[in-house]
């Protein structure tokens, strides 16, 4: 239910250490991607972990240029080999454009999972509508999650109760706005309450909503106290005062994006 983000973790050295540092703390699920540039020293971070690979979770993304059935093909190896596992416990598309062709992209991604590259497909920006498209593609089961921008001032209510119904788990990015929680009197109001910080009180609300969050966190400090929300127990006053946030602030929004 949390997970290690490295989105803009792209010194080697740094990237190494964080992964080690979280795997040595308790998490267990790495997110990545190839547009982040950084597989190779997330690979080399979990080899450095006194922690078997058999209890990690580790995904990563192929980016909207590379969704083609050859470049699905290619690029779950690729990504594959530089984390240096045998196979990637989840793979997502990272955007629905570019290349993205739902009757070609989507049947490359379960063909990874029939050679054994992946053993799970994702997708990553997905609409409801762009969702029921992909099912109506694979099959009702086939996918396993969908990551999208999802925080206290970004609560996609709706977009929560369709993944709930079709039994698809939602993976929050930017679950702290981006340190804009910090700012939000209702989450320092419950945090006060807890004897916890605005982001402890974010990242709690969301395991409450069943959402998977992945805070990107590179120093040790940061990474003990994202981890620490794990301890923090909302009342249904607490989740009460945090849905009532008046707030729709997309923080993550290029020109592609397809709501």
């Amino acid at each position: 239910m949390l997970g290690l983000g490295t989105f803009r973790n792209t010194d080697p050295e740094q990237c190494v250490r964080s992964v080690r540092t979280a795997l040595e703390l308790g998490y267990r699920h790495i997110d990545t991607a190839q547009m982040y540039g950084n597989e190779a020293a997330v690979g080399a971070g979990i080899e450095d972990a006194p922690v078997g690979s058999d209890d990690l979770f580790v995904a990563t993304k192929l980016w909207h240029d590379s969704l083609t059935p050859d470049a699905v093909a290619e690029g779950g190896r690729t990504s594959r080999d530089r984390l240096n596992v045998e196979t990637i416990d989840l793979l997502y598309i990272h955007w629905p454009t570019s290349t993205y062709d739902p009757s070609t992209t989507l049947p490359a991604f379960a063909d990874l999972v029939d050679d054994g590259v992946i053993d799970r497909i994702g997708v990553s920006n997905f609409t409801p509508d762009l969702l029921d498209e992909a099912i109506d593609v694979l099959g009702a089961d086939a996918i396993f999650a969908n990551q999208v921008e999802l925080h206290p001032l970004l609560q996609q209510e709706g977009l929560r109760d369709y993944c709930a119904n079709h039994d698809i788990k939602l993976v929050a990015y930017a679950p702290i706005a981006r340190g804009q929680v910090f700012d939000v009197p209702e989450l320092v109001e419950v945090g006060d309450r807890h004897d916890a910080t605005a982001v402890q009180v974010s990242l709690a609300w969301l395991r409450e909503k069943g959402v998977t969050a992945i805070p990107k966190a590179t120093g040790r400090d940061h990474l003990v106290e994202n981890w620490e929300s794990l301890a923090v127990d909302l009342t249904e006053e607490d989740i009460a005062t945090i849905d009532g946030i008046d707030s729709e602030e997309r923080l993550v929004d290029p020109s592609f994006g397809p709501w």
